[in-house]
């Protein structure tokens, strides 16, 4: 059974009788619950096919889960004059009985199937115009997945955060060197030299950071954007 498993899932069993005699047959599971069988019994004419419509109800897919669901086609010769095909089971012997067992598998598509599903649902009615020479190219950004996708979101917004950061502190810092100037000019006995290099490291360390800051986030929006 292929997902996804919101909607119920079809897949189709051929049951064929390569005898010269009618076969009765049945389907069994050991899910009757998950599953609805169409039809789950009957019988076959010799050198004949039926199809079996196996629907697997909507449920909450886990890929760690490994599937333990079974099915049993159960077969046996059909007497004459068939009437009542309980009273066949009933009756029938264990060495008359014959039967072949499946295991059901699960599969979801991936993130490649998905995205060439769509580029082919899209491509298909440019195909019939003339203008088209060739496949469209397959944009950059379907070399990502959902996992890197989601990394690079929570990275340009920690790196904002840093920003924001800094640029508290860088006018914090700036608050603080006003107010050391005007310290120093009404401070007449304070040193010149002392009070520049005090100004000149309060103004150059914040644009140091947010430099930094810019250089970190311009990467990685570069690497998210291709």
């Amino acid at each position: 059974f292929s997902g996804p498993f919101t909607d119920v899932v079809t897949t189709n069993l051929k049951l064929r009788n390569p005898s010269d005699r009618k076969v009765c047959f049945k389907v069994k599971t050991t899910a009757p619950r998950r599953y609805c069988v169409r039809p789950n019994s009957g019988i076959i004419d010799p050198g004949s096919s039926v199809i079996v419509s196996v629907m697997l109800q909507p449920f909450d897919y886990d890929p760690n889960e490994k599937s333990k669901h079974k099915f049993m086609v159960q077969t046996t010769y059909a007497p004459p004059n068939i009437t009542d095909m309980e009273a066949v089971w009933k009756e029938a012997k264990p060495d008359e009985l014959m039967d072949s067992k499946l295991r059901c598998v699960f599969e979801m598509p991936n993130e490649n199937d998905k995205l060439n599903d769509i580029d082919a649902s899209k491509s298909t009615p440019v195909l019939n115009t003339s203008k088209q020479d060739g496949p469209m190219p397959k944009p950059h950004s379907v070399s990502l997945n959902d996992t890197e996708t989601r990394k690079l979101v929570e990275e340009c917004k920690r790196l904002q955060a840093e920003i924001m950061k800094l640029t508290d502190e860088n006018r914090h810092l700036r608050d603080e060197g006003l107010r050391l100037r005007k310290v120093a000019h009404s401070d007449k006995s304070g040193s010149p030299t002392a009070l520049a290099l005090r100004d000149n490291g309060s103004n150059s360390l914040p644009s140091l950071l947010v430099v930094i800051a810019a250089i970190f986030i311009g990467f990685f929006l570069g690497k998210f954007i291709l």
